[in-house]
């Protein structure tokens, strides 16, 4: 896709097109696939869901859609009611599903997204084995997987990252990130434009957490340029990082 077409799109075009790339490069969807979308309430998996219902005459593939949001004991801001209303409009079905997150935490644990996220994945991948998908999609982007890239190299001594395309072998269920051509900035803008932001949620564990600090970092010596981090993603893809 052109950097001409990247400039002169609207935003919600934008999305549409490097979704159908990502999914058609990284064969991300088969037909009769049964996805299922993890949904936060937030930006990104909002426009996720709409984009991945919106592709399907451009990707020329016939899949079934629906929505888990993951509600927890620390967080409540997500607005249920017209994540529901949108996702229906989009022919998704919506569930909602209640997980103690903190109250599972052991004694003298304090809360933090490691234990989040790990509890979070454990009740999708249960979900969705038992109601019969074969796909998890997730709504981490290009900035996502580039800041967990860099996170896990200076704080683990790793070379890894969020994968595209994630195959278990303990389950029947592959994870799946369609978002991972697109920069946050561009989803904010789609965000925009679609309504979206104004009832976005926001995890207030998120506000202080590392991944800020580098995000930050990356800013700063990539000049926030979309080519440049484009540039790492390429390089990530080089050393085999982005399916398993």
């Amino acid at each position: 896709m052109s950097n001409r077409f990247l400039r002169k799109a609207q935003p919600s075009a934008i999305v549409e097109k490097l979704v159908a790339k990502a999914v058609l490069e990284r064969n991300l969807i088969n037909n009769e696939d049964r996805i299922l979308i993890a949904v936060s309430g937030g930006k990104d998996s909002t426009v996720l869901a709409w984009a991945l219902s919106a592709i399907r005459p451009e990707i020329k593939k016939t899949y079934e859609l629906a929505a888990l949001h993951i509600s927890s004991d620390f967080c409540a801001c997500c607005k249920k009611a017209i994540l529901s209303k949108r996702l229906d409009e989009w022919g998704i079905s919506f569930t909602d599903l209640f997980v103690p997150i903190i109250h599972r935490l052991k004694e003298g644990r304090q809360m933090n997204c490691y234990w989040c996220s790990t509890q979070r994945r454990a009740e999708l991948l249960k979900y969705a084995t038992e109601n019969h998908f074969n796909k998890i999609a997730l709504g981490h982007h290009l900035d996502d997987i580039i800041e967990t890239f860099f996170m896990n190299m200076t704080g683990k001594g790793q070379l890894s990252t969020m994968p595209i395309l994630l195959h278990y072998h303990n389950y029947p269920v592959s994870l799946i990130r369609p978002l991972a051509y697109l920069e946050e900035r561009e989803l904010i803008a789609c965000a925009a434009e679609k309504g979206i932001l104004k009832a976005a949620c926001t995890c207030p564990y998120g506000l202080k957490s590392v991944r800020r600090e580098i995000r930050a970092r990356i800013a700063d010596f990539t000049g926030n340029s979309g080519a440049v981090k484009r540039r790492i993603l390429a390089a990530i893809d080089a050393g085999n990082l982005l399916e398993q």
